[in-house]
């Protein structure tokens, strides 16, 4: 092994450090950082995917069977995983061996931020938690988050998306009123958390560059859930004992209508009117001018409580006409619309195709392949773009610990025939394929 003393990542010079120097100036706002991503699934990873695009060398640490999500499909890499590991590399350590843990020492010595979303407790069995990297390398910004934290009395329950959702009160709050609890749909507690966890991570590094240290970041993932029932718990902090735990489609407080999904002739388009403006162009439409003049119905309570009437009147106008009619008639009108659509329609949408927001890349396993870049825009840092597609297990390995440790093809060969590394894994077919 290479010696292990302390070596502080490279800073890329400033644009005036840079022409005197003729290094390549800053670009983006985390060129130059080092990354360990542990991560798994999808909190952990979204929050090196967005490290990534903002610059940083993002090395996605992962055990000889990979991360969990590529385990799910072995011929190909799953999508799931391809679209949230864009720009990193992978490298294969198996850090229940010696030789797999002194190496992953080592770049940690180097590194500038540490991610993991692992159960609380499983890193300080590893030998490997905050106190042992801090001390190794006080600059070292470590961004954790567990389901519910490194304390409390749900510490160490299991945590997935699904079993979060049902403790943050997301799953007593989805669905139809006269139905039972409902998961959301979208794995809602893991991006909330991996878009936390990179929050804090940034601000973290932004202390570091005032006080020399780097420190610990924790996120639960069961608090980033439970901001997000925000109406739900106003019903509560404001003692509003008529709102039921499930309100459907209508608002979460019952406190707008309309306020809705509704039925056209060719699916389903979504409604609501935020200001008295927004409902007297309604009434218009719905050709009951009348409405306005009624006292039970000029205030923003007093319709919320005829909320029925008004979605039957609503729905009586959409049902007969297609989606684009009635979405032309409603924002040439001003009112607040939108269709309800698939995931296709979404991986197809044009507006997020005209932002730029879907890129076609060319994975070696899955051939050509859809995948978004960041939703966060940094005009003066540089646009996010893919520099590389999603690794395969172990793409980099040697290339990374040739490149960070120094370590020489020999003692490279040694840890693949030892399994505390994998062989990369070959490349398939030519054939081409859009997820």
């Amino acid at each position: 092994m290479t010696s292990r003393s302390r070596s502080a990542s490279p800073k890329p010079p400033s644009p005036k450090k840079a022409a005197a120097t003729g290094l390549p100036p800053i670009k983006r706002p985390l060129d130059g950082m080092l990354v360990l991503d542990l991560g798994q699934i999808y909190n952990g990873p979204y929050c090196g995917l967005q490290l990534a695009f903002m610059g940083a060398r993002v090395l996605k640490i992962e055990p000889p069977e990979g991360d969990v999500v590529r385990r799910r499909k072995r011929e190909v890499e799953p999508y799931p995983l391809v679209m949230l590991n864009s720009n990193k590399e992978s490298v294969v350590l198996d850090l229940k061996q010696p030789r797999g843990k002194e190496i992953f020492l080592a770049l940690v010595e180097k590194a500038d931020v540490l991610i993991e979303n692992f159960a609380a407790g499983v890193m300080d069995r590893l030998g490997l938690g905050w106190d042992v990297l801090h001390k190794l390398n006080p600059r070292l910004v470590y961004g954790g988050s567990s389901g519910f934290g490194l304390d409390g009395p749900y510490r160490d329950l299991p945590a997935m998306d699904v079993t979060v959702q049902a403790m943050s009160g997301i799953t007593n709050a989805t669905g139809d009123a006269d139905g039972p609890p409902t998961k959301a749909g979208a794995a809602v507690c893991d991006f909330l958390a991996g878009i936390h966890l990179c929050a804090g991570i940034l601000g973290a590094l932004v202390q570091r560059e005032r006080t020399g240290e780097g420190q610990r970041v924790e996120v639960a993932m069961h608090e980033a859930g439970a901001i997000s029932i925000a109406s739900a718990l106003g019903a509560v902090m404001d003692g509003d004992t008529n709102v039921p735990h499930r309100t459907g489609n209508r608002h979460p407080a019952l406190a707008i209508a309309p306020y809705n999904t509704y039925p056209c002739s060719d699916g389903y388009v979504a409604i609501f009117t935020s200001a008295e403006r927004h409902w007297h162009s309604m009434c218009r439409m719905l050709g009951r001018p009348d409405l306005l003049e009624n006292p039970d119905y000029s205030t923003t309570p007093g319709r919320a409580k005829h909320m029925d009437e008004i979605d039957a009147l609503v729905s009586a106008w959409t049902l007969p006409r297609t989606k684009d009619e009635v979405l032309k008639l409603l924002n040439e009108a001003h009112v607040p619309c939108a269709p309800v659509k698939t995931a296709r329609e979404v991986a197809y949408d044009p507006h997020l195709e005209a932002r730029g927001f879907w890129v076609d890349v060319d994975h070696p396993r899955r051939g050509r392949t859809r995948v978004p870049i960041s939703p966060i825009r940094l005009h003066t840092g540089g646009k996010s773009e893919i520099r590389r597609p999603a690794p395969t297990l172990g793409q980099h390995t040697d290339a990374a610990l040739g490149d960070i440790l120094g370590l020489p093809a020999a003692e490279l060969a040694s840890l693949r025939a030892e399994g505390v590394t994998v062989p990369v894994t070959e490349k398939k077919g030519t054939e081409k394929k859009k997820a």
